[in-house]
């Protein structure tokens, strides 16, 4: 479950405000802001409306338990931090089966919320391109963020959690992954 800090943070970031221009425009003061960005406290919910309205956002209740793409986002780049890339890649898969879990409509929420970035861009563009798979088998249209540059790499690379981890062939690559520029392995995905 996203927590209050992962969304108001997400949703600041995507308006491109700093946390003194949402302060500015919401009549809180900036330090209110950054501990409710940083689970420095419970903000309560006319709070977080407040905080949210003042970025542009609105909150909605949605009919699932299961985890959104920032905050798989937020969990990867911790992990990524601390040198996991096989907590990372945990992380990523999670995401894919908290995807999988919904239809429709209700599986596009999960995907609604501009992730943060992990710290590396080949994770950042393998987010996004799990988020373009997933929604495009449900007829879904991705969020904008999805196709923003800043998630598809240049020169395709792999994912790699290990040194050791062979290169997959083209045809062994999720399409959107490909057109994202990254190289993982279709069954890194599928079902245990």
């Amino acid at each position: 479950m996203a927590s209050a800090a992962v969304l108001l943070r997400a949703a600041r970031r995507s308006g491109r405000l700093t946390q003194e221009q949402l302060a500015q425009r919401t009549g809180l003061d900036q330090a209110r802001v950054s501990r409710s960005e940083h689970d420095q406290e419970s903000p309560r919910f006319d709070t977080v409306d407040r905080l949210l309205s003042g970025s542009g956002h609105r909150l909605y209740a949605a009919p699932t338990r299961r985890d959104d793409a920032a905050t798989a986002a937020v969990r990867i780049r911790t992990c990524l931090r601390r040198g996991d890339r096989h907590g990372a890649l945990r992380n990523l898969i999670q995401l894919n089966d908290d995807l999988l879990g919904e239809k429709g409509l209700v599986r596009g929420v999960l995907a609604v919320t501009t992730p943060e970035s992990t710290g590396e861009k080949v994770w950042d563009s393998a987010i996004a391109a799990l988020v373009a798979w997933r929604l495009g088998q449900e007829h879904v249209p991705s969020p904008e963020w999805v196709d923003e540059p800043s998630r598809t790499l240049s020169r395709s690379r792999v994912l790699r959690v290990d040194v050791a981890d062979p290169v997959p062939g083209r045809d062994d690559v999720p399409e959107e992954f490909l057109q994202h520029g990254v190289l993982v392995w279709r069954d890194t995905f599928g079902s245990v």
